[in-house]
């Protein structure tokens, strides 16, 4: 291991960050420069131990895999080996030096060397001899090959052997091997610079270095190419273990930007903000915890408050046994460094008002009050992996009273949901606007046509269809337009909206709200599908000692079908969610007003 030194991590200034990033900066590295040298932090240490024997324990009692079964994804079984490395090799471990752990690792070793293809990959679900997927599981391998190094426990020597066959093996395909998506380069990276530093040669640097060679985009806001929560949290781990065993402190500008963009994507109760992904976490719900370790390694290195506030939320979170406690104990073995006790805390910062004008995203925090505003969808919207689709233009917590979402809905052309062309901010109000055009078509020209009708199958010229219709060839007519404004003021946690949908008549406009499950409505009326519909006149969503009031209503009808557009439904997809459904409806032309508090 190599980690860096404190000279070495003073050049992380020289990045220079975009409004509050910058400050945020220049404090982490004043910060650092004043920060008095900090010792173990012994009840941490003691949790993990706990945690990690746990689970040694129940991996222990169960029926353990034949080396002779292949396993459709190694990354489990890789877990499982460094969870039983830590025990094995930590002395205040009820299982240091246990021989039946000893025994375990190996079987375990046996399993993982005979799923392993000539060209050094494993599989990972429907990934076939997949080299990023591999670099997944060579992360927990390589921990516990290090650990491993410092053991000399003769019952070992097996375990160490086949692990090292397994690294240095996958250290071919890591050489060699392509990747599907952006983030899986920077794991390769850091996979390869795990074996380095076990098994130094120079083609490991060498790949590394055509890897880095493409840049690292990090954009205005702080965000990775496919600005999820997810794989933020993986690119930053992965630039982390490229800097601290290759002597890059550069990288750690980058992440040190990510992790404050995730400050301000971060609830009260440590819930993400996932709305803007372009990856599958935009419908998923996801926690803080996932950045534990990046928060840790550079709260310890920088004293940024942001990131000790962070340290701190993630250790009083109800997922922190089971998303960091459970199985980070070879991480701290492998990097002391993560050790060390985090500088005392500074005051949460409770307001504030972040707007993240590259995604369109606009994050408000007003004491127990958290408002997100989104905008920021690739267009045209397509329903696939690594573009942005997700129709929640707001979402509103106040306390244990969570507006998971609000939508809008219209039956123009069947269409589906409103997807703003971004945000566009004006003091503090901001305004979402979209425009959605449907086509019909004339004849074919003359010199187009053919007798027997057989013409090529295409997209309409407006992307709702496909036919044997040549649309490409034909003039569009009968062009109908809609045009939805909705401008949101915020004012010290209380939001005025205003909804306008000018276009054809007579089509139907639907308010969406749904609220976290166990949500309890007053004053609204709840039909036979248990659907609510505000009226008229302001309702209260309660959970716990917390409301949220909303209103006032307006029903004009009650139809909630094909809310979701020809895409999903024409397959019976739907993007309903479980909660508490509440409604407002009305016709084109639209114009209503209404207040969230």
């Amino acid at each position: 291991m190599n980690p860096i030194s404190r000279g070495k991590f003073l050049k992380l200034g020289s990045l220079s960050l975009l409004g509050a990033l910058v400050s945020d900066a220049v404090l982490a590295n004043d910060h650092f420069l004043s920060a008095p040298e900090t010792k173990k932090d012994a009840l941490l240490m003691k949790k993990l131990l706990l945690h990690n024997d746990e689970m040694a324990e129940q991996f222990l009692q169960k029926e353990w895999v034949d080396s002779a079964v292949r396993l459709s994804s190694y990354r489990s079984l890789a877990g499982t080996i460094a969870i039983f490395v830590a025990s094995v090799s930590h002395r205040e471990s009820k299982f240091y030096k246990s021989e039946t752990v000893a025994e375990r690792l190996n079987q375990s070793a046996d399993v993982l060397l005979k799923g392993q293809y000539s060209d050094g990959t494993v599989d990972a679900g429907g990934n076939r001899q997949s080299p990023p997927d591999t670099a997944f599981v060579l992360e927990s391998i390589c921990s516990a090959a290090t650990v491993l190094k410092n053991n000399k426990n003769k019952d070992l020597d097996g375990v160490r052997s086949k692990l090292k066959k397994f690294i240095q093996n996958a250290g071919e395909a890591m050489i060699t091997g392509g990747v599907h998506t952006p983030n899986h380069r920077w794991v390769v990276c850091a996979a390869l610079a795990h074996i380095n530093s076990l098994y130094p040669d120079v083609r490991y640097i060498n790949r590394i270095n055509q890897w880095l060679a493409e840049g690292i985009y990090l954009n205005e806001d702080g965000h990775y190419s496919e600005r999820s929560g997810v794989y933020s949290a993986v690119i930053d781990k992965a630039l982390i273990t490229i800097a601290r065993l290759l002597n890059k402190p550069e990288l750690l500008d980058i992440v040190q930007k990510n992790l404050i963009t995730y400050y301000y994507y971060t609830e009260p109760n440590g819930d993400l903000v996932t709305v803007d992904s372009k990856r599958q976490d935009q419908f998923m719900n996801l926690t803080v915890s996932k950045f534990y370790l990046q928060y840790r390694f550079m709260a310890i290195h920088t004293a940024n408050p942001k990131f000790i506030d962070m340290v701190n939320l993630i250790e009083k979170s109800a997922d922190f046994i089971h998303s960091v406690l459970s199985h980070a104990l070879i991480d701290f073995m492998e990097n002391p460094v993560l050790q060390q006790q985090i500088p005392v805390q500074a005051n949460s910062e409770n307001d504030f008002e972040q707007f993240f004008a590259v995604s369109n995203l606009a994050r408000i925090r007003r004491g127990k009050i958290s408002i997100t505003l989104f905008g920021g969808n690739d267009k045209p919207v397509m329903i696939v992996s690594g573009r942005s689709s997700n129709p929640n233009f707001l979402m509103y917590r106040k306390g244990d009273a969570v507006l998971k979402y609000m939508r809008l809905s219209s039956s123009f052309f069947r269409m589906g949901y409103f997807s703003s062309d971004g945000i566009e901010k004006t003091g503090n109000k901001y305004i979402l606007k979209e425009t959605k055009e449907a086509d019909y078509y004339q004849p074919l020209a003359p010199e187009f046509l053919k007798s027997d009708g057989d013409y090529q199958l295409s997209e309409s010229q407006d992307g709702r269809f496909w036919n044997k219709m040549d649309f490409e060839h034909r003039v569009a007519s009968n062009v109908k337009t809609q045009n939805t404004v909705i401008a949101v003021e915020e004012n010290n946690g209380e939001l005025s909206l205003d909804f306008k949908v000018d276009g054809p008549p007579n089509v139907e406009i639907t308010i969406e709200m749904c609220f976290k499950e166990g949500t309890e409505i007053a004053g609204a009326t709840l039909d036979e599908k248990g659907n609510y519909f505000l009226k008229s006149g302001f309702a209260k969503a309660n959970m716990g000692n917390d409301s949220i009031a909303l209103g006032p209503g307006l029903v004009e009808h009650q139809n909630l079908n094909n809310l979701d557009s020809e895409a999903y439904t024409y397959h019976q997809g739907t993007l309903h969610t479980n909660g508490v459904h509440v409604y407002i409806t009305g016709f084109t032309p639209f114009h209503h007003k209404m207040k969230i508090s």
